[in-house]
């Protein structure tokens, strides 16, 4: 026999009845997107190379160690998406957004993203993100509704222990000056700091703000914060967003350390982080503002914000409420004329928007009612020879346990699921006045 062929490592294969809690936070993400108006944008899963280097930054870990990049048969340098902001500028240019539709244009998307990593809890090489960006306005306003959308969404999925962490990166004015006062700072401390953040000196010296190793923590404490070199148009921003979100009561704590790992970020960065459940990689959601990006890939200026979460970190936080759908009607049959009669039954009802499940080997009748425990169900329907010759089928409410013999049509069976919701005739040994073997009485906390 062969070797089985296992998926790739730091990939996932998401299995009910976890993918019931990704379809979950789709629709709940839908649902939100929709009440602030966002709309869906789909962006293709690989892009040329070339937008990437620009728009993310040469010197960022993504695209200098992280990038999946191969050359097609056209010998062009493709690479699959490592993020989703963007794709999402170079479609809005393409486009032509910017001009066709009111400002802000409004947007969201979701999919699968790829970054060459060590594989953790929450973190794999192919992982998915839902995430918005709203381009066109400058208002600190939007940035403030963008963490709003989010708090509101998780809070909607039951996700506890939140904390939101902002900070200001600063513009084209104030942001040169920071970075002297940075490197002048770890220059003269070089000797303490890890080969990553020797070589993220000269390159991207912020990102050195993010090192997680403790002994360039320890030194980082003590290096300069943007926060006392904002010029006064960073500084007047940064409190407007702050009011909004002290006006619907949302809780922040300013962290002068808070650096994004990609180039185009101005301004406003926050992260959404969770308390609790992920260790060290506890970030949920991230985003903040990139002015520069949309004219950085060709377009003109234009002022956009944006987040993006991870599925896969979100579904460790929810996995707790993962819960498979119950069924509405399991049907029970006995006999090849009430087997064919119940697959007809079962398509009316599929057709008119219930669940219906039924058994796909010759079970026993035991073993019917046994799987239809095991399903969840909140009916049976059972169906023998004796109900099939009187055009009828009896239906029986799982929690109850009461019965009802309904006609043998889509609206008797829709009919007796609702009579027997509010009790009725207890028939203990139905099968055996169907004229089938009784099965044994099986309850749920008997499973």
């Amino acid at each position: 026999m062969a070797s089985p062929i296992t998926a790739q490592r730091g990939t996932h294969d998401v299995l009910p009845p976890e993918s019931t809690l990704w379809q979950h936070i789709e629709e709940r993400s839908r649902h939100f997107f929709e009440n602030y108006r966002y709309q869906e944008i789909r962006t293709p899963i690989f892009e040329a190379t070339e937008l990437f280097t620009r728009g993310v930054g040469e010197a960022t870990d993504i695209v200098s160690k992280e990038m999946y990049t191969f050359t097609d048969r056209g010998e062009r340098s493709l690479t699959l998406r490592p993020e989703g902001t963007a794709g999402v500028v170079r479609a809005y240019l393409q486009g032509k957004l910017g001009s066709s539709r009111p400002l802000p244009v409004k947007l969201w998307y979701g999919g699968a993203m790829f970054r060459y990593e060590r594989p953790q809890a929450g973190r794999q090489r192919q992982f998915h993100q839902i995430g918005v960006e709203a381009l066109g306005s400058a208002e600190p306003k939007l940035d403030a509704e963008v963490i709003t959308l989010a708090i509101d969404l998780f809070h909607d999925l039951g996700v506890e222990g939140l904390e939101v962490q902002l900070n200001s990166l600063g513009c084209s004015e104030c942001r040169p000056l920071y970075r002297e006062k940075l490197v002048e700072f770890f220059e003269s401390r070089k000797s303490g700091y890890c080969e990553t953040c020797l070589d993220r000196m000269a390159g991207n010296p912020l990102r050195v703000l993010d090192c997680k190793v403790p002994a360039c923590r320890e030194i980082n404490a003590g290096a300069p914060s943007l926060q006392d070199v904002l010029c006064e148009g960073c500084h007047e921003h940064q409190g407007a967003v702050l009011g909004y979100l002290d006006a619907v009561g949302i809780r922040y704590s300013l962290n002068p350390r808070l650096v994004r790992g990609l180039d185009y970020y101005t301004r406003t960065v926050f992260e959404i982080v969770a308390t609790e459940k992920l260790g060290s990689q506890n970030t949920v959601c991230a985003g903040g503002r990139y002015d520069g990006l949309v004219e950085e890939l060709g377009g003109p200026p234009t002022p956009a914000v944006g987040w993006a979460f991870g599925m896969e970190r979100l579904a460790i936080l929810l996995a707790d409420s993962v819960a498979e759908t119950a069924v509405d009607l399991y049907l029970v049959t006995m006999g090849a004329e009430a087997d064919r009669a119940g697959f007809k039954l079962a398509h009316d009802l599929r057709r008119e928007g219930l669940s219906v499940e039924l058994s796909y080997a010759k079970r026993k009748l035991d073993k019917q009612f046994a799987q239809a425990e095991r399903l969840k169900a909140s009916h049976i329907g059972i169906l023998g020879d004796s109900e099939l010759a009187e055009g009828q089928i009896r239906i029986k409410n799982l929690s109850n346990r009461s019965e009802k013999l309904v006609p043998l049509s889509a609206e008797g069976v829709r009919s007796g699921m609702q009579l027997t919701e509010a009790g009725g005739a207890h028939l203990s040994n139905p099968a055996e006045e169907s004229g089938l073997q009784p099965p044994p009485v099986v309850h749920r906390g008997d499973m």
